[in-house]
């Protein structure tokens, strides 16, 4: 019996489909203003059997929804590429997130490039790792002692120091799908982790930020075609993504990833007997419902911290030397010791009342401080909850459709979903799997905002991913459920 069932397994191994993969590429750079690096749009085709896969990675900000790339791409495109006998379900576009600027007619661009990827298809063997980089990414929520969350944007400052409790959770994974030619020589290289790309400051020009780089330094080591695919990073800044000491800079970042990348690869073992699976669902999320409801709390918190506002007999030019006298001299902050002895020993206390004041003043205008930030952190939150509400009247549902891509490669196995996931979703989903070739990614097959968790949705502080959303809580059960179905078929 055990021959038999030896027979058998070495039979399907042998009788499985040569897998063959093709890549391309196309600059889709918008060069009408300053460019720093270029954003390419990149296709890599796998084929086995009748079944045919496209992955199509973009250095945009996403697939429809914000950006340049409209809401019919996803369509066009695959209406292109059935044309050429690929199944619409078996496209794959993952966006980087990079906030570099694209060119306005992709579409026709990316049919050629898969187009140019199918006419160099050549057999491969395909092998998957992980690498591990804690270097470069920061979870940009914050978990205050009150029991609320705030998160990091250059469109708000920070909270108090001592206000904050601890920090979330990052994806240290970098999960790595490598596929070489018959000969050994790698043909494609792709890579997936979790982080906003969006270090590369405005002033440098159009970038792909640290994908482009990490990309660059894998070109060219190996050859290959690199390829980035954007994980869970909904809620993942670059590390020191607030830092006003020096310049933001993408490079050293893509270039620490390219590193880590390479050392994954490198332990990769390419076998010619892996399988490709695709599969694609739609499942039906529910729309948010309380956007009244928090649009009426945070006004009100407003309308609280406004009435909180002190009046003071300062300004900022006045404000700043007393604020350095009281906290460098907080004893003798207005004058030298000798004009207090003097005037304690005359029985005077002028000096004495006069300090007594100015720290009264200073108190009240670093509190006005505060509020000021505060509430510069709801107006930006509040916007955005209009913004939705609005969009989510005139949609005139209350659900949402979203695509679930899955993508088997050899041990390589990818599920996907359009939202910017955060990323303990993708972690749950890892763990849950109990499979250390299971990857999440997010930004794929469309755009519909901000997917937090539960607890990030209900936030009472009121964040960017918070607030910046389309879904109700529910809408993370109903996905991480479908995932692990997903994930599980792949597995079969």
């Amino acid at each position: 019996m055990k021959w038999i069932c030896f027979f058998l397994l070495t039979w399907v191994a042998t009788a499985r489909a040569e897998m063959l993969a093709g890549v391309a590429r196309v600059d889709i750079t918008d060069r009408t203003g300053p460019v720093n690096d270029p954003c390419f749009a990149k296709a890599l085709v796998i084929q086995q059997g009748e079944t045919k896969a496209v992955i199509i990675t973009l250095d945009a900000v996403a697939v429809g929804g914000i950006g340049r790339i409209g809401n019919g791409f996803m369509a066009t495109v695959r209406r292109g590429l059935e044309e050429m006998g690929i199944a619409p379900g078996n496209v794959v576009v993952n966006a980087s997130h990079c906030h570099g600027i694209v060119r306005g007619d992709l579409e026709p661009l990316i049919i050629e490039a898969v187009k140019e990827a199918l006419k160099n298809m050549v057999p491969v063997k395909a092998g998957s790792g992980v690498g591990l980089e804690t270097r470069i990414s920061e979870n940009r929520r914050l978990n205050m002692k009150d029991g609320s969350m705030v998160d990091m944007r250059r469109a708000y400052s920070m909270p108090l120091d001592d206000a904050v409790a601890s920090v979330g959770p990052i994806d240290p994974q970098v999960g790595v799908l490598r596929l070489d030619r018959a000969d050994g020589t790698p043909l494609a290289v792709l890579y997936q982790f979790a982080c906003h790309p969006i270090m590369n400051p405005p002033s440098k020009g159009c970038s792909a930020d640290y994908p482009g780089f990490a990309s660059k330094v894998i070109e060219d080591a190996t050859g290959a075609m690199a390829f980035f695919v954007q994980g869970c990073g909904g809620d993942i800044n670059p590390v020191r993504y607030k830092e006003v000491t020096r310049a933001a800079d993408a490079e050293p970042l893509g270039t620490m990833l390219g590193a880590t990348v390479l050392a994954a690869a490198k332990k990769i073992e390419t076998k010619a007997d892996g399988e490709l699976r695709v599969s694609n669902e739609t499942v039906s999320v529910p729309r948010a419902a309380d956007y009244e409801a928090r649009i009426a709390r945070i006004e009100a918190e407003q309308k609280k911290l406004t009435a909180a506002l002190k009046p003071t007999n300062i300004n900022f030019k006045t404000f700043l030397p007393l604020l350095m006298q009281h906290k460098i001299w907080p004893e003798t902050p207005s004058h030298y010791s000798q004009s207090y002895l003097h005037d304690e020993a005359q029985g005077r206390k002028g000096i004495a009342q006069l300090d007594a004041d100015n720290r009264v003043l200073v108190e009240s205008y670093l509190s006005n401080i505060e509020i000021m930030e505060r509430l510069t952190r709801l107006n930006a939150n509040l916007a955005l909850l209009k913004m939705h509400l609005k969009q989510t009247q005139e949609a005139g549902k209350t659900t949402l459709d979203a695509e679930v891509c899955g993508l088997r490669v050899g041990d390589f196995k990818l599920v996907t979903f359009p939202g910017e996931v955060t990323v303990q979703v993708g972690l749950n989903i890892k763990k849950a799997a109990k499979d250390a070739g299971t990857f999440v990614s997010g930004y794929t097959n469309g755009y519909i905002w901000y997917t937090p968790t539960v607890e990030q949705r209900l936030n009472s502080g009121y964040a960017q991913e918070d607030c910046d959303t389309l879904v109700a809580p529910e809408w993370q059960k109903i996905f991480e459920t479908k995932a692990l179905e997903v994930l599980g078929s792949l597995s079969r």
